[in-house]
């Protein structure tokens, strides 16, 4: 796997690999993570991996993680954990 970029944001780690014919965007907040797969056949160039990380689909990432925690959370409560 091949690190390509680190994208800067406020709220989320951004990293971008190049990895087995794939274009992986991974997102990371505190303990949690999300990795999209997008085929490098889908796309022309890395530049449109960057241009996907628009701010509809960066929102409900944030939104997503949000998402997890509560069902995290939720998973502890009903365990008593």
């Amino acid at each position: 796997m091949r690190q390509l970029a680190v994208v800067p944001h406020p709220e989320v780690k951004i990293t971008l690999f190049a990895w087995n014919g794939k274009y992986l965007i991974k997102l990371e907040k505190g303990m949690f993570e999300q990795t999209y797969k997008v085929s490098e056949m889908d796309i022309t160039s890395e530049d449109d991996v960057h241009a996907m990380l628009d701010q509809e689909f960066l929102q409900a990432a944030i939104s997503r993680f949000a998402g997890m925690r509560t069902d995290l959370q939720a998973a502890f409560d009903r365990h008593d954990l």
